[in-house]
Parts: structure tokens; sequence; C-alpha cells
């Protein structure tokens, strides 16, 4: 069944999120070079923006889909389907790429461990990126 729903996506939180995201990186990397106490703050802080961003992003490519293709075609699937019928509607690009998104949000809970933060913290610069491009598609459909 397609549904065509008149409603406008509000995407000011991701817009919001996105920026402070951004904002929370630039930081970073003027302290790189501080001590490890302030780096371990600060990339802590930056992972707690990608997490918020991350659970930003999948729930309006949920709510687009429902919108615009399908009120009944994402009850009870998985996350990797949601971005493989994203991908289908040319919401992302790159599938696997936010299938390693996926992965990285579900370790922020280790991020007590420096290894696990610091592997985390890496993905989440790329994520940058794949989260303006997908905020971009999302301001050309509305």
């Amino acid at each position: 069944m397609t549904i065509k729903n008149n409603d406008v996506l509000d995407i000011s939180n991701l817009i919001n999120a996105i920026n402070s995201l951004e904002s929370a990186l630039n930081v970073y990397h003027c302290y790189e070079e501080s001590d490890e106490e302030l780096r371990k703050i600060l990339r802590a802080g930056v992972i707690k923006n990608f997490e918020f961003t991350y659970e930003l992003c999948w729930k309006l490519m949920k709510r687009w889909i429902e919108q615009n293709v399908s009120s009944d075609t994402l009850d009870g699937t998985t996350r990797k389907e949601l971005f493989r019928r994203a991908a289908e509607n040319k919401l992302i690009t790159d599938t696997e790429t936010w299938f390693a998104f996926h992965r990285a949000r579900n370790e922020t809970s280790h991020i007590h461990n420096v290894q696990t933060a610091e592997n985390v913290f890496a993905v989440v610069q790329d994520f940058l990126f794949f989260a303006k491009d997908f905020r971009d598609r999302l301001e050309q459909r509305l």
C-alpha cells in the first residue's frame, strides 16, 4: 500500500544535532594536543553527539519512508533492512557504511574502554560526512 502524507517532516533537530556534532569535533581537534584527561572528556562529548545524531538519522529515515513510500513497509524490520530501503529511495548512498555506524553506535555503551572509545571516535569522523549527505537528501525532498 503506497501512501502520500502531506505532513512535512521536521528535520530541524537533525540540523541542530549535526551542527553540534561538527562543533564538538572542531573543539576536540583544537585541543587534541592537550593532556589525556581533557582529550578523554572531549572525546566522550563527541561520542555522545554521535549517538544522538545517529538516532535521529535512522528515525528520520524510517519516518520519511513511512510517509512517502509505505506506512507498513518497515514494520518489524531490522536496522539493516531500514538502511537498504533508505538506499533504494536514495536517502543514503552506502548501506555498508551505515551498517558500520550502527555497530559503532552499539559499542558506545562500552566507551569506558579506551580502545573502544578510540574506535568509535574514528567512525564518528566519517559519520559526520554521511549525516550531512543524508540531511541534504532529506532537504531536497521536503
